[in-house]
């Protein structure tokens, strides 16, 4: 091979680490974005909280003004300082752009932003991170009652691999002989009689209906657990020990021939089992609830929408004045680690700016194109994708992802995910468009109006879409409604 020099032109985008910074800011939570601050304010001694009746950005860009001003006056020690500061210049030359470009390689890199534990805090406040962990698990509730009944050892150890054997919604999570083989590797003397006995006990715990073996006996657990005096509590025991099937099939006709019920003794009898609970431990449950943040606030204000940022999740920063005064006391030596963090936290204030301030325009511009939601309902949700938002904001769709990623907005019909706002498309037959999302609440109005005694099917549901001039196929009803968790037409058959 011959050697050869070759001269090439070319762009390349660097990635300084300041942007990089701003980038990640930008896809954090508000959650994660707290937690981020925080340890900002741990490591960096030029950060402080700000006041409430201060502007946490103000406060930056005082600062920053002091430092091009030299001759301002020396009553302010932080002025003073940090005109002395010599790399200060090309720091306030350099801005973040608007347009963060950022491919996918980032995501890969930035998909765990939070950051580690530092490990310093103590129990109490690891257990008010996590949430209230006092409350008491379905299997303690059952062991609780298991301690309280009068068993022998050996029943004893029935009951707790009984007990270890329930699932999260109350159902036994395996069958009698696989219990039975594993108590007899402890006691072989065990039988499966003495299993059944105990779990006729166990199934006497509360809640009504646990430890059950199927949906079926669960039902009658809780059936013949409700007062006799119950009206049609006969007939649902009986629907439930002789029936099932057909009940789950919905052959009422068949049902009414053999149990000789009127429609009325049947539908009566029918709506008390639809009142027992199917998944009894939901009701014991130990999992913590977790409150959603709103990100950004619309409230209607004289015949307009008005987009505000949650003052309760931006945080409140500004640089510490008296730490950035120490500065000009300093020989250049000692002041490197101030300088440093006086640095760092200007990006860092910059980078929350720029995260809210790109927030404040995509949930701006998201509301311009749904106002009809915000007034309608989703039957108003206008179909739009990221790139509208982009192309209209001069931003590249991978900054709108991120700007819409676990970001929530407060509005008058709920708190919505900004991402929910966008969907695909339907087309129609005047040559517009229809959200998806406005079609699956057309669906979903024309299920609740249907008849119960004869719902529509899917082919049916299509073409009453199509006289309203949405062209939708059969399938993809099926599609949207399946989405929806609803039953097909043969299942949602229900007496009148």
């Amino acid at each position: 091979m011959k050697q050869s020099l070759q001269l090439r032109l070319g762009q390349q985008l660097t990635m300084t680490p300041q942007l990089q910074q701003a980038i990640r800011m930008l896809q954090l939570s508000t959650l994660e974005l707290q937690m981020e601050v925080q340890q900002a304010l741990d490591s960096n001694l030029m950060l402080e909280e700000g006041d409430e009746d201060e502007s946490d950005w103000d406060d930056g860009q005082q600062e920053q003004s002091s430092d091009a001003e030299p001759e301002g006056g020396s009553d302010d020690a932080a002025e003073g300082g940090l005109d002395e500061v010599p790399d200060e210049r090309p720091l306030e030359s350099e801005t973040i752009p608007d347009e963060l470009p950022v491919d996918s390689v980032w995501d890969d890199i930035y998909d765990s932003p939070l950051p580690a534990s530092s490990g310093s805090g103590s129990d109490e406040e690891y257990h008010f991170e996590q949430g209230d962990t006092s409350s008491e698990s379905l299997r303690e509730h059952l062991l609780w009652q298991m301690q309280m009944a009068q068993l022998s050892p050996t029943d004893r150890l029935i009951a707790e691999s009984i007990i270890d054997a329930v699932g999260d919604n109350g159902m036994l999570a395996t069958t009698l002989e696989d219990l039975l083989e594993g108590l007899q590797q402890e006691d072989p003397e065990i039988e499966l009689d003495e299993v059944v006995a105990v779990l006729h006990t166990v199934q006497h715990f509360d809640p009504t209906g646990i430890a059950a073996r199927d949906l079926r006996e669960c039902l009658l657990l809780q059936c013949r657990a409700l007062p006799e005096t119950i009206p049609f509590r006969s007939e649902a025991l009986q629907l439930l020990e002789r029936h099932f099937d057909l009940l789950a099939n919905r052959d009422y006709n068949q049902i009414k021939r053999q149990m000789k019920l009127d429609d009325e003794g049947l539908s009566q009898a029918t709506r008390l089992i639809q009142g027992l609970d199917p998944r009894p431990g939901s009701r014991v449950s130990n999992s913590r609830t977790e409150y959603i943040v709103p990100d950004v606030f619309v409230r209607r204000h004289k015949g307009s929408w008005r987009v505000e940022l949650n003052p309760e999740a931006s945080p409140k920063l500004r640089i510490n004045h008296h730490y950035a005064g120490l500065i000009r006391q300093m020989n250049s030596d000692e002041s490197t680690t101030l300088k440093n963090h006086l640095q760092e936290a200007r990006w860092f204030l910059k980078s929350l700016q720029s995260r809210n301030d790109t927030l404040l325009r995509v949930a701006t511009s998201i509301v311009e194109h749904q106002r009809d939601f915000l007034e309608l309902g989703e039957v108003g949700m206008k179909p739009m994708i990221l790139h509208d938002i982009a192309e209209e904001l001069g931003m590249h769709e991978s900054t709108i992802s991120r700007t819409t990623t676990r970001k929530y907005m407060h509005t008058p019909r709920g708190i919505f995910e900004l991402k929910y706002f966008f969907s695909s498309h339907v087309g129609t037959s005047s040559g517009g468009e229809a959200s998806s999302t406005a079609i699956r609440a057309m669906i979903k109005q024309l299920i609740a109006d249907e008849a119960p005694n004869k719902p529509l099917s899917d082919n049916k549901i299509a073409q009453q879409l199509s006289e309203q001039g949405i062209n939708i196929a059969r399938r993809t009803v099926a599609k949207y409604r399946e989405a929806m968790g609803i039953a097909p037409s043969s299942e949602r058959k229900r007496l009148a």
